[in-house]
């Protein structure tokens, strides 16, 4: 397989809607999709959607390794959506740290829903459906988001919540509380 290239943040790529992956798709999706998880983990990253390698089509791959979850989460393999769908499953929304392949260096506080439910196709075309949880889900719904244009710092209400990677375990998230408070 092969390490592709990624898009960065002003690339025009990143903010167009993907397409549904259609039969005319299916040979070379394969090779794609094994080119985008080397490239996932060789970033390294937990997560890859087609339109950050360049194209333009609605596939994800994500993975939720050990290093990386929290306490109440499981650890999940490489995993391949096509053409998901993402539906809140929960109201609860919980600010947590993103950083992006495609926004290299930076991390940010964005709101992600607790508790979603997906389906789309696997790579062999079979359905897959299932619900997905703390770290998983705000996986999931960060790469579904790549798919609609979007990038997490669209999703954040206060760009003061954008931090260089080096300055995350020095944010005081207390402090940025209590100047809301202020306000």
């Amino acid at each position: 397989m092969a390490i592709l290239k990624i898009a960065r943040m002003g690339h025009p790529v990143l903010r167009q809607g993907a397409q549904p992956v259609s039969e005319a798709a299916v040979p070379d999706l394969r090779r794609l999709i094994g080119d985008m998880s080397d490239t996932m983990h060789d970033a390294p990253g937990v997560g890859l959607a087609a339109p950050q390698v360049l194209v333009g089509l609605r596939v994800i791959v994500y993975r939720a390794p050990a290093d990386r979850i929290g306490d109440d989460d499981t650890v999940v393999p490489d995993t391949v959506l096509i053409n998901p769908d993402i539906t809140p499953l929960s109201d609860h929304m919980v600010l947590g740290w993103e950083g992006c392949l495609s926004v290299p260096t930076f991390r940010g506080l964005v709101p992600r829903y607790t508790h979603i439910g997906y389906r789309g196709l696997g790579p062999d075309g079979s359905r897959i459906e299932g619900e997905a949880t703390g770290f998983l889900a705000r996986v999931i719904q960060h790469e579904a988001d790549h798919l609609d244009g979007i990038l997490y710092i669209d999703r954040m209400h206060d760009l003061r919540l954008l931090v260089h990677e080096d300055e995350v375990d020095s944010f005081r998230f207390a402090d940025y509380i209590e100047s809301q408070e202020d306000d």
